[in-house]
């Protein structure tokens, strides 16, 4: 296990590989509708098997108070998202890791549909007695969800991940190798590893790493050790630590955003950093900055971290992006492959609103290949 991968980026006097040209606002809360006057944010989306568009909001409301929403998403005549019908909700916090004795949540989903397995799977945030933990639910067909519980992590490295704050998880949609070729559910993730809950900061960093500030894990669930009925997840190990704060617009941390989408470059995946300033407590933070960039991981082993964007190729701009119940944040959360080279972006807007992009993926890229590609895994 190595603390972090080394990537090369373009060379600086190229342009950037990837832009997002906006489209504009999706999706905004229902002031009247208690619970999303808070705002929606943050989708998940997925196609449905008859080929329908549906986004997985996170949907706020009084007590500040998380669901997850179904919407359909509606195209223009010239194929552009431009609003959504509303379906319903996919789930409401309910089970005891998903209430605390301020609020609850069901929190930031993502989305991948599995083949190998034939169902849906959701990665999302359960804000419980603990804080934030990673929780999954199964579907087949996007509307009805069967909970799976909590995420569990061996031990490794001289820490209980299962202790750590979990959040920003993202599943690959399709079934992927771990460092000892074994079929797995891959798993990316981002631990925090303040074990405090309050100043001043208690830190129990994995053997390895030295930068405290949270970073990007992979992690794998072996699908030999799953049960037949697909009741819960076995746990994920082999954990790697697959990208750490580096540029000064991830000063404060970075995370997963979108689940990744295979192209011929490799695992494509959006990301974000947090720069700025962050207070103790749980009171909405308002002197931060989240912008996005893109990330490409080899698709025979996703350790390796081939490309990686050294500036945002996401900043907050525009009004409905700073202005909000977290201002200064852009946040994207799901993709959708459309026609050859166009990729459309879901991404919450300053924690209060869904935006939409067009994402092109270049023809070509330059890559470097990973040096520390043979790192020896933690089982």
């Amino acid at each position: 296990m190595s603390e972090s991968h080394a990537y090369s980026g373009v060379l600086p006097s190229e342009p950037a590989p990837f832009t997002i040209e906006r489209l504009g606002v999706l999706m905004q809360a229902d002031p009247q509708d208690s619970r999303e006057s808070w705002g929606v944010l943050n989708p998940a989306c997925a196609r449905s098997r008859q080929g329908d568009l549906l986004l997985f909001p996170r949907v706020v409301g009084d007590a500040n108070r998380s669901r997850i929403g179904v919407a359909r998403v509606l195209f223009s005549d010239e194929g552009d998202p431009y609003s959504v019908e509303r379906l319903g909700y996919a789930l409401e916090p309910t089970e005891p890791y998903e209430v605390n004795r301020l609020t609850a949540g069901c929190e930031d989903p993502r989305i991948s549909f599995i083949p190998e397995l034939g169902i849906y799977l959701m990665a999302y945030v359960a804000y419980g007695p603990l804080g934030s933990r990673i929780a999954f639910a199964k579907s087949e067909d996007l509307i009805s969800w069967t909970r799976l519980g909590l995420a569990k992590f061996d031990p490794a490295s001289g820490v209980e991940f299962d202790f750590y704050i979990n959040k920003d998880a993202l599943l690959f949609p399709e079934l992927i190798r771990d460092p000892f070729g074994r079929l797995c559910i891959g798993l990316i993730h981002r631990p925090d590893y303040d074990l405090s809950r309050d100043p001043p900061p208690y830190q129990v960093l994995p053997f390895g790493i030295t930068d405290g500030r949270p970073g990007m894990w992979l992690s794998y669930c072996p699908v030999d050790r799953l049960e037949s009925d697909l009741k819960t997840l076995a746990p994920f190990g082999c954990h790697h630590m697959l990208a750490a704060p580096e540029e000064p617009w991830e000063a404060l941390k970075i995370g997963g955003g979108t689940a990744p989408l295979k192209t011929e470059h490799g695992w494509l995946t959006l990301f974000h950093g947090v720069s700025g300033t962050i207070f103790p407590g749980i009171r909405p933070q308002t002197e931060v900055h989240y912008a996005a960039g893109a990330m490409v991981l080899a698709l025979d082993d996703p350790r390796r971290v081939l490309y990686r964007s050294r500036d945002p190729i996401l900043e907050p701009e525009f009004r409905e992006e700073r202005d909000g119940m977290i201002p200064n944040v852009v946040f994207p959360t799901a993709l959708d492959q459309r026609e050859a080279g166009r990729v459309d972006v879901y991404y919450g807007m300053a924690d209060s609103r869904i935006g939409v992009g067009t994402l092109r993926v270049p023809e070509t890229l330059h890559v470097q290949i990973d040096a520390n590609s043979d790192d020896e895994a933690v089982a």
